[in-house]
C-alpha cells in the first residue's frame, strides 16, 4: 500500500474517496449488487441502496466536476461470488487518467505492476495480444465474426466443455476464452489482451470500423499465471450511449429474470455536463497478492474471508 500510494503521488495523481452506499446498483446482467435499506431521517418508509460493485460511477462524477486523475483503493462487494479466487467482499484499486487512451493506460498499469511486484515478475515487458490474434492462435477461429453456431462446434471438441448448452455468442466467447484460451496464456509474464469485441464494450468506446477490420471495445484485460488481474477502459464518455448500453443491461435482466436495479441517473448527468476524454482501469489487489506470493486461493491472502467473517 505504501508503495502504492507512493508511485500515484509522484505523478501527481489524486488519492480520492467515495460512498460504498448508493442509490443505483449495477446493470450489468453478469454482476449483482447487494441491496440493503436505510430507514431513517429523510427515509420515512424507508429507502433501497446498494453496495458499491466498484467505485466507477462515484469516480466519473468527480471527473466531470474536474478533478483530475484519481485514483481510489476501497472494498467493492459482489453477490454471489464466492470460490477460489471470488470473495464477495475484496479490494479494489482504481484509478482514471484524463487524456490517456487505453494504450497509454497499458503502460501505467505495467509500470505500476512491476513496482509492487518488488522483483518478483521476470525482467521482461508485459506481451499484448489482440482477442482475435489469441483465437486465431489457439481456437483458428475469427471471434468477431464467428457465429454463436461456430462458437459451439467448437466447444465440443473440449471435454471440459461437454454437455454445455443454450448460450448466446458472447456466452460461448467469454467460455472459449476463460477455460480454454485463459490457461494456455504464457504463465511466466504479464499479459494484456485488447480490442474486446464491441458486444462487450461495458463502459468502453467503441473503434470505428474499417473496411476489413470490425468495431472492437477499446478495452483490455491483464493476466498473470492464468488469473485476470485488472481490466480497462478506454472510457465511454457520450451519455446518450451510456444510457442506451443501460436499457439494453436491464432488457438482458428482465430477459434472465434478475432483479431490476436503478440506473444511476447521477451519473448520466455528469456525462452530460462533459466528462474529460479518459482512460480507467480496475486492479484487484488481493488477486495480485496471490500471484505475487505463489498463493492458490484468494482466502489465502485474505486474513478474514468469507467463510471466516
Amino acid at each position: 500500500m505504501s508503495r502504492l500510494r507512493c508511485f500515484f503521488a509522484e505523478k501527481g495523481v489524486l488519492e480520492v474517496e467515495t460512498p460504498l452506499l448508493s442509490a443505483a446498483g449495477t446493470t450489468d446482467p453478469q454482476i449483482h449488487s447487494f441491496e440493503t435499506r436505510y430507514e431513517g431521517p429523510g427515509a420515512a418508509q424507508g429507502r433501497p441502496l446498494y453496495l458499491a460493485t466498484s467505485p466507477e460511477f462515484a469516480m466519473k462524477r468527480l471527473l466531470a466536476a474536474g478533478s483530475g486523475p484519481i485514483y481510489q483503493i476501497c472494498k467493492a462487494f459482489r453477490q454471489g461470488e464466492a470460490g477460489r479466487l471470488h470473495n464477495p467482499e475484496f479490494t479494489m484499486l482504481e484509478w482514471y487518467r484524463p487524456g490517456f487512451d487505453h494504450f497509454q493506460l497499458m503502460d501505467e498499469v505495467e509500470a505500476l505492476v512491476t513496482e509492487l511486484a518488488d522483483g518478483r515478475l521476470p525482467d521482461v515487458s508485459a506481451k499484448r495480444m489482440t482477442y482475435a490474434k489469441l483465437f486465431q492462435q489457439h481456437l483458428g477461429l475469427d471471434p468477431h465474426r464467428a457465429s454463436a453456431e461456430v462458437l459451439a462446434q467448437c466447444a465440443t471438441g473440449f471435454p471440459a466443455l461437454a454437455g454445455i448448452s443454450g448460450l448466446d455468442r458472447d456466452g460461448w466467447l467469454d467460455l472459449l476464452m476463460s477455460h480454454i484460451i485463459q490457461p494456455r496464456l504464457e504463465q511466466g509474464c504479464l499479459t494484456f489482451v485488447y480490442h474486446y469485441p464491441a458486444s462487450q464494450a461495458a463502459l468502453a468506446r467503441i473503434s470505428q470500423p474499417a473496411a476489413d477490420i470490425p468495431a472492437v471495445a477499446e478495452r483490455f484485460e491483464l493476466f498473470y499465471q492464468g488469473v485476470e488481474l485488472a481490466n480497462g477502459f478506454h472510457e465511454l464518455t457520450d451519455a446518450r450511449e451510456q444510457r442506451a448500453r443501460f436499457e439494453r443491461d436491464l432488457a438482458q435482466r428482465r430477459v434472465q429474470d434478475l432483479p431490476s436495479v436503478p440506473m444511476d441517473d447521477r451519473l448520466l448527468m455528469a456525462l452530460d455536463e462533459g466528462m474529460p476524454p479518459c482512460a480507467g482501469v480496475a486492479l484487484g489487489l488481493d488477486r495480485l497478492l496471490v500471484v505475487f506470493n505463489g498463493l492458490t486461493r484468494l482466502s489465502d491472502a485474505i486474513a478474514f474471508p468469507f467463510v471466516r467473517a
